[in-house]
């Protein structure tokens, strides 16, 4: 299993992953924890490229940071990658949101890091 933690302002975010076989499975919470975004990253070895696609639930957004993510650790691990993410910060800024999508963004590129 591999988790890596950062502290956003006054949310701890926290980012689990493990491996189902070749295919990897990924949770990234934060605050009140709740499913708010899937998505599932799929690698095509024929072009060589990865894609992905999401669920999110309604008046969720965090569906860009499930996706890219997805999308990420599929083309590196060249398997098939569910990403599901729950960020919840009650009176949330615009400068929190932007605060927290770059840290989950690099969170994604250290757990790239740690399975390479």
């Amino acid at each position: 299993m591999i988790e890596i933690i950062k502290e956003v302002g006054r949310v701890q975010l926290l980012l689990k992953g493990e491996s189902v076989d070749k295919d990897m499975f990924f949770v990234l919470s934060g605050g009140r924890e709740h499913i708010g975004a899937v998505a599932m990253g799929i690698y095509n070895k024929e072009s060589g490229r990865a894609s992905s696609s999401v669920i999110s639930a309604p008046g969720h957004r965090e569906d860009e940071i499930a996706l890219k993510g997805a999308r990420k650790v599929s083309s590196v691990t060249q398997s098939t990658t569910v990403f599901m993410v729950g960020i919840h910060v009650d009176d949330i800024t615009v400068d929190e949101i932007q605060a927290i999508v770059k840290a989950s963004e690099k969170m994604i590129d250290d757990v790239i890091e740690v399975i390479r």
